[in-house]
């Protein structure tokens, strides 16, 4: 299930979560740092075959839910890894006050990946804060919702109609229309993106789309550049 995307990282993906009709697919990320610990992004629901593969990786540390849409199986994983640190995206904690969260997501990188893996919240959104990471030994850029791709094909009758409006079927991943209109305070927004685009990136992973792996830095531009209108 597990499949290697680069230097120290994994991906996996999951079941389809069905959402006002619409069937999104799911995708983890884990990241082994330094000291042997895993950083475990957007998980994805738990199986007994995904707990063996993840834990002949290392010991889960840090369970990360990047913004307040990828929340329905942190509950799994902490009944699994209870020693592990739930950290929380902007939000999450008023939305799911069942899930006792013992980090925030901030501006800065958590103590504990500092230095192997930057963060940045993308500001300025009515429907999400979601929280952009870049793990530096492998080039990554981790988006979740902010942009994504879907084959054509992927719906019929009037959620087809819907998902082209929404540009979620387009020739390359982009940002869905849903977003851009959410963006109410776009000088925010560029803010989080410069230091995005600073970063050295080599490949861009998504929760829903293929990865972008040929010129990221490129792509990243290309997708958020109807914000500099």
């Amino acid at each position: 299930m597990l499949k290697q995307f680069g230097h120290e990282i994994w991906i996996a993906d999951g079941i389809q979560v069905a959402i006002a009709g619409f069937h999104y697919p799911t995708r983890m990320a884990v990241i082994r740092l330094s000291d042997g610990g895993l950083f475990i992004w957007s998980p994805i629901r738990l199986t007994d075959a995904l707990r063996t593969e993840v834990n002949a990786l290392g010991e889960v540390r840090h369970i990360v839910a990047p913004n307040s849409l990828h929340h329905l199986f942190l509950p799994e994983w902490k009944d699994v890894y209870p020693e592990a640190s739930m950290v929380a995206p902007p939000g999450l904690r008023e939305k799911r006050k069942d899930i006792v969260f013992d980090a925030d997501l901030g501006d800065s990188p958590g103590p504990d990946w500092a230095g192997e893996i930057d963060q940045v919240p993308v500001r300025g959104n009515l429907i999400t804060t979601e929280v952009v990471f870049f793990h530096g030994r492998s080039g990554t850029v981790l988006f979740t919702d902010l942009i994504q791709q879907f084959p054509a094909g992927s719906f019929s009758g009037w959620r087809a109609v819907v998902a082209k409006l929404d540009l979620m079927t387009g020739p390359e991943p982009s940002v869905p229309r849903k977003f851009r209109i959410a963006f109410t305070d776009r000088r925010a927004a560029r803010c989080s993106l410069e230091r995005i685009f600073a970063w050295p990136a080599a490949k861009v992973l998504m929760a829903h789309g293929a990865p972008v792996e040929q010129d990221a830095r490129g792509f990243l531009r290309r997708a958020f550049g109807w914000l500099a209108v």
